[in-house]
Parts: C-alpha cells; sequence; structure tokens
C-alpha cells in the first residue's frame, strides 16, 4: 500500500482524526498534522497497537485467534410512571440497560495459573514456618514460666516452713521463762513507785491491778497460750512477741526499742530491772542553740539564706528591715548584708567554695611549654586630632583617617605591622573624651604605650589621661612629638608640659624617649621603630608558643552575615580554627579566624590580633578568652558566669535602702527623665555612648539608657522605646522596615549619627535646658544597587534603582551594607542613561559614581542626606 496522508487514513477507517491522531500518539509515533504521510510500516505498527490493545495477538504469531472477546449489549425498554395526582395522565420513562462482559481463552488462564502457582506455594510455606516458630516459641514460655512457679512455690514453702519452726522456738523459751520466774509478770511494776522521767518515757498503757494481772496471766497459761511480760497482744492478734520481720532488722527500731514498744525484755540478755523502765528514749530535745556553717557566696537570694539557717524566710525579712534593708523573700542580697544576717541569728557565716567549673578553666589555662621571645604590643594614645591614626597609617603605608567619620578614631583598631624592626602589634584607641573605657583597655593589654602629643598643640586633657593610665597599667611611656613639620611646632612646650606630670626626657635627666616625628612628612618614623626595638629588648617579652591560647577582647561587634564578631589579642599560645573557647559569659568554637586585611587565617600565635567567629553572642569589649578542651565545659563556665553576671545585677536593682527611699521622697517632683535606647556598630561606642550621656544628668533632668546594644536597630527596639516612650539612637546602624513601621506607627524620636560629639552636644544641650540651633541629618533617599561596571573614568559606577525618595547629586552620601554605615562622602556623578542629572526619583533608575570609592558591591544601599538646622523649643 502506497504512503497516504492521515486524513485520508482517517477517512478509510471512518475514524475522526483527532482520535487516530491520538492512537497514532500512544503507539509512539508523532504526528501533529493530519496533512503528514504515514508509511506502510507505521500502519503495521499502528495495526499492532490496536491488536494488542484488544486482546489479540500480533499478525506474526503462531495464533492469530483472539485471546479474549468483549461482548457489549444495550437493551431499552419502557417504564410507565403514574403522575401522582387524580386526573393526570401517566408518563412514560425509558430505561436503557448497557451490559459489558469480557471472555478469555481458557489456556489463557491455565499459563496464568502456572505462572503465579510457584509464587503462591512459597508464600504459603512462608507463612507455615512463621505459624511453626511462634507456636515454639510460645511453647518454650509457657513452658519457662511454670517452671518459675515452681521455684518460686519451693522458695515460699521452705521460708515458712523455717518461720514456723523459728515461731515455736520462740514460743517453747518463754514459757520455760514464764514458768521458772512467774514473780516477774506480778506485782513489781505496779507497787513500785516511778520516777517523773522514767514515767515519761515508758509507753502509754492502761493500768491494771494486779489481781487482774494474775488472772490474765492464768487464763493465758490455761489456754495454752503463753503471755509475754507486757501483756500486750502481737501483731497478728496472738499474745506472741513480735516477730523479727518488724523489729529484728527493718525500719528505725532496734531489739531495745523493740522491748520498749511490747513492755519485755530481750530474749537472751535480761537485765535485772524490768525493760520498761531501763529502756532510751528514741528522740531527745536539744539542751542548746544548734549553730551552722553557713555557705554564703557573692549574692544569695532570701529564701535559700533562710534555708541554710533553717530559719522562716519571714523572720529573715523582718532581721533585714530591722537593719535598713528593705528585700522580699525572692529577692537578691549581697554577701556582706548576708553574712550580718547569719551573725544575728547565731550562726557562722564561711565563704562559699568555688564551683568546679571555674577551677577545672583554671586548670586549662595554665600553659606549659617552651617560652620564646614574643613581638611587642604597642598601643598609641594621646589627645583628639593629635595625629595618632595619621602616624600609624604612615607606617603601615594605608589610608585608614581618611575613612573616619569627622576625621576622628571611634573604635579601637589592632593591626599587627612587619617592620625592619621586626613584627610590631599596633592598637589605636580614639583620643576623644568619650572613650575613656577603650583606653583604659588599650593600656592594660599593652606593653609599651606611644604618647602622641602634638609639637604645635602641647599637653591636652586627654594626653594627661592617657598618663595616667599607663602609670596605673605600670607600662613604659614613649612620646612622639608630631606635627613637627610646621612652623609653630615647639616641642621644648611639650617636654615643659609633660615635666608637669612627671614625664622626663631623657636629655632633661628622665628616662622616657622623646622622638620628633612628623606623620604627615613621614620623618622620624625609623628613630620610633628604633625606640619601641629598644624598649622591647629592655623588658625581654617572652610568652609560651605552645599550648591553649589565651587573650582579651579587644573590641566586639555583631554582623548580619557572620554573626558575633570579637576583636582578640592572643596573649599566650597558639589560637587556632576549631577550638573550643570561653570569652566571658559566651562561649563556642572558632569556625574562622581573620586578619586585620580581612583574609582568613588559620591560627595566630602570641601578641597577634585577629577576629575570631563563631561565639554565641556578643562578648563585652576587656573580656578574657580561653581555649577549653571541649565543649562542655566551655558551656558551664559560660552559664556559670552568667548567672553569678545576672545576681549582681539584681543586687545592683534590688538594693534599695531605706535612706535611698527618703533621699528620693525628698527630691523635687519637676525632675524630667529622658530615655534613651543606643544602637552601635561596636561593643566600645555603646560603651563610650552610654558612659558619656548618663553622666549629663543633673538635678533638673536625668538621661536613663533603658537598652542598649550592637547591630542594627530591630523592631523589638522599636517596641521598647515606645512603651517607655524613649528616643532612639542609631550610632553607624539604621533601622530595618519593621522598625521603620513601628517608628512611624507611634511617632518615634529616630535620630542617626555617626560622629560621636555630635551625639554628646545635642543631648548636652538639652539636658542644661540651653536652646540653639539643632542640626538633624534628614534621609531624602535611597538608591539600591543592583550591579556594578567598570569605567575607565570613573573607576566602579554603580547600577542603581531608587527605591524612597530622591536621589540628589549636590548632597552628602552613606553606602550603607547589612543596615551598617561603612563609607561616607559624596557623589562623583549622578547620571540617567548618558546625560548627567542633578536629582533621580523614586522608582528611577540610574547609575552612581561614589567618590573615592571603589568598594561598592550589589545589595548595598546608597544613602543620599542632608543636613537641617531646626530651631528647638521647650
Amino acid at each position: 500500500m502506497s504512503d497516504v496522508t492521515i486524513k485520508q487514513l482517517a477517512t478509510m477507517l471512518a475514524t475522526p482524526v483527532d482520535k487516530l491522531l491520538a492512537q497514532l500518539a500512544e503507539a509512539g509515533m508523532s504526528f501533529s498534522d493530519p496533512e503528514q504521510s504515514i508509511s506502510s510500516t507505521e500502519k503495521v505498527k499502528l495495526l499492532g497497537f490496536l491488536r494488542r490493545n484488544h486482546g489479540k495477538r500480533e499478525a506474526g504469531s503462531d495464533d492469530n485467534a483472539p485471546r479474549q472477546v468483549t461482548l457489549k449489549r444495550r437493551t431499552v425498554s419502557e417504564l410507565t410512571v403514574n403522575a401522582g395526582q387524580r386526573g393526570a395522565a401517566a408518563k412514560t420513562v425509558n430505561v436503557e440497560v448497557r451490559q459489558k462482559r469480557t471472555y478469555v481463552k481458557r489456556s489463557v488462564v491455565e499459563d496464568q495459573g502456572k505462572s503465579i502457582d510457584p509464587e503462591r506455594e512459597d508464600a504459603l510455606r512462608k507463612l507455615e514456618e512463621s505459624q511453626a516458630k511462634r507456636d515454639a516459641e510460645d511453647q518454650a514460655r509457657q513452658e519457662a514460666d511454670r517452671r518459675r512457679q515452681e521455684e518460686e512455690a519451693r522458695i515460699k514453702a521452705a521460708e515458712e516452713a523455717k518461720r514456723k519452726a523459728d515461731e515455736a522456738e520462740r514460743a517453747a523459751a518463754q514459757a520455760s521463762a514464764a514458768s521458772a520466774e512467774p514473780a516477774e509478770v506480778e506485782v513489781p511494776r505496779v507497787t513500785t513507785p516511778k520516777p517523773a522521767a522514767t514515767l515519761a518515757e515508758a509507753p502509754l498503757e492502761r493500768p491494771r491491778r494486779t489481781d487482774d494481772r494474775a488472772s490474765a496471766a492464768e487464763g493465758a497459761s490455761r489456754h495454752g497460750k503463753p503471755k509475754h511480760a507486757g501483756g500486750h497482744r502481737g501483731r497478728d492478734g496472738d499474745s506472741s512477741p513480735p516477730s523479727k520481720k518488724y523489729f529484728g532488722n527493718e525500719l528505725h527500731l532496734s531489739q531495745e526499742g523493740a522491748a520498749r514498744r511490747t513492755g519485755r525484755k530481750k530474749p537472751r540478755a535480761r537485765p535485772a530491772e524490768p525493760s520498761r523502765t531501763s529502756g532510751t528514749h528514741g528522740f531527745s530535745r536539744p539542751s542548746a542553740p544548734v549553730v551552722r556553717e553557713v555557705e554564703i557566696g557573692e549574692t544569695i537570694s532570701v529564701a535559700d539564706l533562710a534555708q541554710r539557717m533553717a530559719a522562716k524566710g519571714a523572720d529573715v525579712v523582718k532581721s533585714l528591715f530591722k537593719m535598713g534593708v528593705m528585700a522580699t523573700i525572692n529577692e537578691v542580697i549581697d554577701h556582706d548584708t548576708a553574712q550580718l544576717v547569719v551573725e544575728e541569728f547565731g550562726h557562722t557565716a564561711v565563704k562559699a567554695s568555688a564551683n568546679d567549673a571555674e577551677v577545672d578553666l583554671l586548670a586549662h589555662a595554665e600553659t606549659t611549654g617552651t617560652v620564646e621571645p614574643r613581638p611587642p604590643v604597642v598601643t598609641i594614645m594621646g589627645h583628639v586630632d593629635h595625629g595618632k591614626t595619621s602616624l600609624l597609617d604612615t607606617i603601615r603605608r594605608t589610608k585608614v583617617a581618611t575613612g573616619e567619620a569627622g576625621g576622628i578614631t571611634q573604635h579601637i583598631g589592632a593591626y599587627h605591622v612587619n617592620t625592619p624592626k621586626g613584627v610590631i602589634t599596633f592598637l589605636d584607641t580614639p583620643g576623644h573624651a568619650a572613650f575613656t573605657s577603650m583606653r583604659q583597655r588599650g593600656a592594660q593589654a599593652t606593653d609599651i604605650i606611644i604618647l602622641v602629643v602634638a609639637a604645635d598643640d602641647g599637653v591636652k586633657p586627654q594626653t594627661v589621661e592617657a598618663i595616667k593610665h599607663a602609670r596605673a597599667a605600670n607600662v613604659p611611656l614613649i612620646v612622639a612629638m608630631n606635627k613637627m613639620d610646621k612652623p609653630e611646632a615647639n616641642p621644648d612646650n611639650v617636654k615643659q608640659g609633660l615635666a608637669q606630670h612627671e614625664v622626663m626626657s631623657e636629655d632633661w635627666g628622665g628616662d622616657v624617649q622623646f622622638v620628633p616625628v612628623s606623620a604627615k612628612a613621614g620623618t622620624g618614623i625609623d628613630d620610633l621603630l628604633e625606640a619601641i626595638s629598644l624598649q622591647a629588648e629592655l623588658m625581654e617579652l617572652a610568652a609560651v608558643r605552645e599550648g591553649r591560647a589565651s587573650g582579651a577582647v579587644i573590641e566586639s561587634s555583631l554582623d548580619k552575615g557572620r554573626g558575633p564578631v570579637a576583636t582578640v589579642l592572643v596573649q599566650q599560645g597558639t589560637l587556632k580554627k576549631g577550638d573550643f573557647v570561653v570569652c566571658g559569659v559566651e562561649y563556642g568554637r572558632v569556625r574562622a579566624l581573620f586578619d586585620e586585611a580581612g583574609k582568613q587565617v588559620d591560627e595566630a600565635g602570641p601578641s597577634i590580633p585577629v577576629q575570631l567567629l563563631g561565639l554565641s553572642g556578643v562578648p563585652e569589649a576587656g573580656d578574657d578568652f580561653v581555649v577549653v578542651a571541649d565543649e562542655r565545659l566551655a558551656k558551664d563556665v559560660a552559664s556559670q558566669r552568667d548567672a553569678k553576671r545576672r545576681e549582681t545585677r539584681l543586687v545592683a536593682a534590688a538594693g534599695n535602702r531605706m535612706e535611698d527611699v527618703l533621699a528620693q521622697m525628698g527630691q523635687s517632683e519637676e525632675q524630667l527623665s529622658l530615655n534613651l535606647v543606643i544602637k552601635a556598630d561596636v561593643q566600645g561606642s555603646v560603651e563610650a555612648l552610654r558612659q558619656s550621656l548618663t553622666a549629663l544628668s543633673n538635678d533638673m533632668i536625668k538621661i536613663n539608657v533603658i537598652s542598649s546594644g550592637v547591630g542594627g536597630i530591630t523592631e523589638s527596639d522599636a517596641t521598647r522605646a515606645a512603651s517607655s516612650k524613649a528616643t532612639i539612637i542609631g550610632f553607624n546602624v539604621r533601622a530595618d522596615a519593621a522598625a521603620r513601621r513601628v517608628v512611624e506607627t507611634n511617632g518615634l524620636d529616630l535620630r542617626y549619627f555617626s560622629i560621636i560629639y555630635d551625639v554628646i552636644d545635642q543631648v548636652k544641650q538639652v539636658a542644661t535646658g540651653l536652646l540653639g540651633v539643632e542640626i538633624r541629618e534628614e534621609i531624602i533617599g535611597i538608591a539600591e544597587v543592583r550591579d556594578v561596571f567598570r569605567s575607565s573614568k570613573f573607576g566602579a559606577v554603580a547600577g542603581c534603582m531608587v527605591i524612597e525618595g530622591t536621589v540628589k547629586r549636590n548632597k552628602p552620601i552613606r553606602v550603607l551594607r547589612d543596615s551598617t554605615v561603612i563609607f561616607e562622602g559624596e557623589l562623583e556623578s549622578l547620571r540617567r542613561f548618558k546625560e548627567l542629572v542633578d536629582e533621580v526619583r523614586n522608582g528611577t533608575e540610574c547609575g552612581i559614581a561614589v567618590k573615592q570609592y571603589n568598594d561598592v558591591k550589589p545589595g548595598d544601599q546608597i544613602e543620599c542626606f542632608e543636613r537641617i538646622e531646626v530651631q528647638r523649643t521647650l
């Protein structure tokens, strides 16, 4: 047969075209157009497919007879239904019945049966084996139960026989004793007067007359039941003495106690006096007060103190009120107050022993090994804007000072530098007055302090403070007289000013090295490094390199992508990736280590600062860290320290004495209160802001920092500020979308700052009641970086979409990454396609080139803001 189209084939077969296409598709042939040609081979393939579907064998098989036949039958009948109403005509309903039956050849059924029989036989065989195994296990279990019951019955019978033999022997012994001494049952106990103590100790018993006792004894002997001396019956209702089961070696009764309870004597050691008068009482009233040794830690709750003294909690609270301390039973008191209460109750107060976790930690902290020389740790200190960071920048050959907000350092930085004189670790501290704690931490963790003094400015307040920190930490000083390239530089004025604070130069007969340098011109740097190396050689700095590491936390922060980040300075041992560390009240496993350049390192030795990732939380700046053996010890130590710190805070919060309450009652009711919520990028800035702002309180206004922390402003911070009507201060951080919604809904005062003295100045103006012009930073537009393109003229050009407000070319901008400020500057250019524009509105794409910054990445936000002056009103 020649090739025909699918449409022609459908016409010949009297089949719809769509049905024929569907059958061809089911047969594995893809045809989409009715005008396509179909070959003879494809027709045969379609015919074979249709035969298989209808139960027939293919044309090439031996048996062309169908294997099964399907019969369809359709019958139609009529059914008459009454209408249901009288007089209405009946309705005729057509009923159609369809039947379908399939008949299969017997040979096919037999073949299927043969193929199924082996599987069925295998299943039946397995079922029989499982049933037999189950029956055998049941029979073995029943046999074991029967044997156990027989063994228990045999043991019980032996015990019963032994018990009866013991009772018979005891009864015979008592009968012989009663017949040998009959007077012992008679009068002596009743006629002899008892002392008061004996009467008090004797068990309560109804008195009997002598003749009653005698008759009772006769009745007992007449019935063949021996009567014991006290006349009491046994536990089973008979007159036999209690068995050994109850008084021999169980409960709290001894043989004397059993004899006293039953009014009889011990069987084999009878005293001359009756047992009722010779028995001793089991309990005695103490004749003197009990003096206890009460262990007291640093803090203790009132309830625990009362429990350790075996006293009532109300009595302890009453004693505290007499001492002037207002505390409830659930509050915590300090060690000194608890010691006074213990002495008031007549007990002895002892210091609680240290917990096991801290002892184990001290054992882990001990490092033994070969002591090797280590690099010196040098801290650069001095007054603000005297050139500390610029001097370090010259040594490091980098540009750090240009990236600081306002041109001042607001974070503590740690760097190690390879100089011609060897490796030196530098700590750069801020010089602003608010960062006193940072400078103090830098002085405590250092070996040498470089005091930077501007030759044209002389000694300033922070210079004097740095000298005090150096003396308190017992650290040698090296004075670097900076800005010697200026015409107005006067080094003699610097020496004279420092001499007033007992810092004498070597050429003036002192022991402090004075080195003239110029950070801008780069002169005197080699002399300064030589002075550092000479001082380090005199100090003979050394540390154990091998072993578990220990050191101090220089700075800490919360990174959105990496979690808690701590900048630590290793002082002993080697810190490696994978170590378990305890850092204050936090613990964890070191997941990664980074140097000051952001490169990942595997380990850090003594005097090397690194950034540590993997802690459970943000540690406090200044905490010590120790590497321990396992995570269990680290977790125990951290939890104990956290509990101790929490108790200490409770003591500070709950220590309300009557004098304090009276002082608060005498204060003026017109005192205002300013509540603040502070969030900053690093822990040191939080600490500096909290201390500086709370120190501004006076009699007219009180500044309360109700919450502070590191990281971006979250919804919980905004909710806490709304509940206490507080002002939110964001220092180099921003609020997320959820927090901004809460701020807008509640009308909260949210202020962003990047320079610390702007925060202090604004709060100081409000606190002192001075009116003036307030400088606010108002965000006018935010653009999100979608992609970054490289240009030979402008460098990195950010392709952005303006998502809020308007971005203007002549306004300052900030680059945000994960809600944290990473750069502040201005725009190089603002373009819309190829045209240079002055502003771009919301929902519009644009190209932005940031001036002197090429590290823009997709996902960053470019924030455009303007500083406005607002007249403050009361």
